[in-house]
């Protein structure tokens, strides 16, 4: 029972069987939900702490839904949710922003620079998790020059 829990929820209640793209579509999810919580939260100081104490429950779900699928199964989606959610913590609201951090994580996502690949490659749901949340880190720097220097709200 508690797998099929985990697998639903890794599924992000089964966005990831979506036939083409999975891991696009959950990160369009993301997303959406970025667009469509408030400013007022999402540009609180301690907003940053959503991923961050997030991503062990997320190793530990996808870890256990893993049991019963394909190793880093395409399916399991949960991981690029998270991630993109590091791409957008320490700035502003904005839908530019939003839509930006969509594309890096995508990219980095897809194309996994070093050492992105080598994350994949820790054990169980770590590696599973790890991978995005690097991805999520590097387009989050990516945002945070391009903020800096031309103001992107």
């Amino acid at each position: 029972m508690l797998r099929k829990i985990c697998k639903i929820i890794s599924t992000l209640f089964y966005i990831g069987y979506f036939p083409i793209a999975p891991g696009t579509v959950g990160t369009l999810a993301a997303l959406i939900l970025y667009l469509l919580l408030p400013a007022s939260v999402i540009d609180l100081p301690c907003f940053w702490l959503f991923p961050i104490l997030l991503t062990i429950p997320v190793v530990t779900i996808v870890s256990e839904a893993e049991k019963g699928m394909n190793r880093d199964d395409k399916r399991i989606v949960l991981d690029e949710f998270i991630g993109y959610f590091y791409a957008i913590i320490f700035l502003p609201k904005s839908i530019i922003i939003g839509v930006i951090a969509f594309l890096l994580f995508r990219f980095f996502d897809i194309y996994k620079p070093p050492p992105i690949n080598d994350l994949q490659k820790w054990p169980s749901g770590w590696g599973v998790v790890a991978d995005d949340v690097m991805a999520g880190i590097y387009a989050n720097l990516i945002l945070q020059v391009g903020y800096f220097i031309f103001l992107l709200t």
